[in-house]
């Protein structure tokens, strides 16, 4: 079962839209396998767009699921381990799972969801200090950083596919769920702060050209391979909303050239390469600016495979969807998609 996190520690760089378009395309050209989503951002900004998105009461139907007796979201799991932070809690994996379909019809019914919650922000202290307390024969970071794996134990397999969304940050919740996926999808833009953060990233995730060697006992990569845990592999680098940015001698070019040429670094070292897990070819998509296409889509919580080319009124405007537009959408995700297994 393979487990795709979609992460940058950049905002901005459409993480969350590409991740919505993706599932619902794959979910729907694999409408016989189930698929599991795990909102793990406090934004929430997924859960709403799959339970409705603007125009279909998204984020109502995400506080009603918030306010039920049982909170059947991410936040909720971690409330009721808090109080067994380094033992396996006995848990109804389904206490915690929403079918978004029931709320929103444009997404495929093969889809289950684990709610984002803003609950997060407040949990988040607490949680780093119970991984950071020192206990004598245990590894208490080994143990919270495990919880989003044991989390998905307790489905016991009943889903083919896994794909997380994260805040833009590098946040304890962000680390559970990097811990328990191993296959990395990374957007990127064409300005210079995308080049520093994919940099960054690496850094972050695999312990990559650290400040400073103290740093290294301490990094994320150091800590998950003590624990004899594996760190995901990068899948794919989608350099994202291109034509917002590029023009035939934009200076933009060179900063995506400036990215190819870190990540290529990286591909040709012998000690590098084994963090990919796609082919050279299939590592790169490039994706134009979604434009129009992509703020009707958005607001109405429906996928491109599903979203029709007319006029839409958004919050009281016209807006029209053109056929070539939402084609090209279409196509760009299906690339992504493809190399999705």
């Amino acid at each position: 079962m393979n487990r795709y996190a979609f992460w940058n520690n950049k905002g901005g760089t459409g993480k969350t839209t590409l991740c919505f378009q993706v599932l619902c395309q794959y979910a729907s050209t694999h409408p016989d396998q189930k698929i599991l989503v795990i909102d793990v951002c406090p934004q929430a900004n997924l859960s709403e767009l799959l339970l409705g998105g603007l125009t279909g009461a998204g984020s109502d139907n995400l506080m009603r699921i918030q306010a039920q007796s049982k909170r059947a979201t991410i936040g909720g799991y971690v409330q009721d381990k808090l109080p067994n932070p380094y033992s396996r809690l006995d848990i109804r994996f389904s206490d915690y799972v929403t079918s978004p379909n029931q709320y929103n019809q444009h997404i495929p019914n093969n889809i289950s969801l684990v709610c984002g919650d803003p609950i997060l922000e407040l949990q988040a202290n607490a949680v780093s200090t119970l991984a950071n307390t020192q206990i004598p024969g245990t590894d208490t970071w080994n143990c919270v950083i495990d919880w989003i794996s044991q989390f998905i134990e307790t489905s016991n397999n009943s889903y083919d596919i896994i794909f997380f969304d994260m805040n833009p940050s590098f946040s304890i919740f962000t680390q559970m769920a990097l811990a328990a996926s191993n296959r990395l999808m990374l957007p990127v833009m064409a300005d210079d702060s995308s080049r520093r953060a994919i940099q960054n990233a690496f850094s972050l995730i695999y312990g990559f050209k650290l400040p400073h060697p103290i740093y290294q006992d301490f990094a994320f990569s150091s800590r998950l391979k003590k624990a004899g845990k594996e760190l995901p592999k990068v899948h794919t680098i989608m350099k994202n909303r291109l034509t917002q940015y590029m023009g035939a001698a934009s200076a933009y070019g060179a900063v995506l050239r400036t990215i190819d040429s870190v990540v290529n670094g990286l591909i040709e070292d012998q000690e590098t390469r084994n963090i990919f897990s796609t082919e050279t070819q299939d590592l790169f998509k490039e994706i134009r600016d979604f434009q129009t296409t992509g703020v009707v889509s958005i607001a109405r919580g429906c996928p491109f495979f599903k979203l029709e080319s007319h006029t839409y009124t958004i919050q009281g405007k016209r807006v029209k969807v053109r056929e070539d537009y939402l084609q090209n959408c279409r196509d760009a995700i299906s690339e992504v998609t493809k190399i999705i297994n």
